[in-house]
């Protein structure tokens, strides 16, 4: 048994085919289905259930594929950390975060990063939470930054932003002239919601609470959408303070301080706990934690 075969057999699992997976390692079809033999035989039973041109696993083959990935992360960290005894951290760091997070969170740890290790590429990937987590458990990436919290025992989770999500409003809005604003009276006005994801789901309870049904509702896929379409007049909507700092400066956004209602927004910085770091993305993960800290 070695590695390559472990590799082989990864690779046929992703694929769910011989030939695919003898294109994405570029060698034969034969090269590869003798490797899954010599493996199986070596392993005493079938990995693999071969019928109606599906690659499915057989029991083996599942007790067999998270051992496999142990021993090729292994592998790979060995070789890693020897490489990088004796030099700086080099090589890539792959990242996803959501589009707004990617925008007006991350710039920061990424220039202060780049300062330090100019020989590390950062890889951004922008991704919705629910695609982030995935991204992470497949091994596609290093680091995902979501929102929190993050309740799944595989991954550890670093808190690496705070700020809170408010009220904003075109400028000289109605809102604006009240003493107090409550729920109430948000509900009175054409509304711009996320179309998914955790805010949505805080802001519909909060409805939900108050038994109150907003007058219009139009879902925005992205923050930085729904914030152009408050500019423009077509809503009202919640978004996090730090997107929106520079339209308040300018003033063609206001924020409408509300009764009773405090919405929180944690990012967390979140990888595989199973998965070894590099001495790269150990680096960036100190950079990103101490950057909350200041």
């Amino acid at each position: 048994m070695d590695f390559e075969q472990l590799n082989t057999f990864l690779e046929v699992w992703r694929q769910k085919s011989f030939s695919r997976a003898a294109e994405k390692l570029r060698i034969t079809q034969p090269a590869v289905s003798a490797q899954i033999r010599s493996l199986e035989r070596e392993v005493g039973d079938r990995l693999f259930d071969r019928k109606g041109g599906k690659i499915t696993f057989t029991a083996t083959g599942r007790v067999f594929e998270p051992f496999a990935e142990h021993v090729l992360d292994c592998q790979r960290h060995l070789m890693m950390m020897v490489a990088e005894q004796h030099i700086s951290p080099r090589g890539e760091i792959a990242i996803s975060a959501q589009e707004s997070t990617s925008l007006y969170v991350l710039p920061d740890i990424f220039a202060e990063f780049k300062r330090r290790y100019p020989k590390v590429a950062l890889k951004i990937i922008r991704a919705e939470r629910a695609r982030t987590l995935e991204a992470l458990l497949s091994r596609e990436i290093d680091f995902g930054v979501v929102s929190l919290p993050v309740r799944d025992g595989r991954f550890r989770v670093h808190t690496v932003h705070k700020d809170e999500v408010v009220l904003a409003v075109p400028k000289g809005h109605a809102l604006r002239q009240m003493a107090t604003v409550t729920v109430r009276d948000i509900v009175k006005y054409s509304l711009l919601l996320p179309k998914q994801g955790r805010q949505r789901e805080l802001l519909s309870n909060i409805f939900r609470m108050h038994d109150l049904h907003p007058k219009t509702v139009m879902e925005v896929e992205s923050t930085e959408l729904m914030k152009r379409f408050i500019i423009a007049g077509l809503g009202i909507g919640f978004l996090p303070g730090a997107n929106i700092a520079q339209e308040l400066k300018s003033g063609v956004l206001e924020v409408v301080p509300l009764e009773s209602i405090r919405i929180s927004r944690d990012l967390g910085l979140v990888h595989l706990k199973e998965k070894s770091l590099t001495r790269a993305a150990q680096a960036f993960m100190e950079i990103a934690i101490n950057q909350e800290e200041e």
